[in-house]
């Protein structure tokens, strides 16, 4: 079993950064492939980024590449998820996510997910 506690939303104004963290219990995180999604209000939940177990490979939706960047410490536990450039449209809940195989992070099909942090941009 793993939980995931999220952390670092806020209200930014547009062309500012935040970084989220996202914090994990248990002994094996390190063997688990992280991710990050997003919801607006009336939308579906969205991948944004995801990275392996080993930090080896990232992957990112196409509408933050160049703005977010995902990364891991696996000695503390905690996957973070730096956003710059930030946008109104970045306005969403977002959540961590985390499974045993990469590929099901990608597509979304997590086993285990956080509560969300909410974030708002204002232009």
């Amino acid at each position: 079993q793993v939980q995931l506690l999220e952390s670092g939303g806020g209200l930014v104004q547009a062309g500012g950064s935040l970084r989220l963290s996202c914090a994990a219990s248990g002994r094996t995180f390190s063997t688990y492939a992280m991710g990050w999604f997003h919801q607006a209000p009336g939308k579906e939940r969205e991948f944004v980024a995801a990275i392996t177990y080993d930090s080896d490979y990232t992957s990112y939706a196409d509408s933050v590449k160049g703005r977010f960047t995902i990364s891991r410490d696996n000695a503390k536990n905690t996957v973070y998820l730096q956003m710059n450039s930030l946008i109104p449209e970045d306005t969403a809940v977002y959540y961590c996510a985390a499974d045993k195989k990469y590929r099901q992070v990608v597509f979304g099909t997590c086993d285990y997910w956080g509560q969300g942090t909410q974030v708002t941009v204002s232009s």
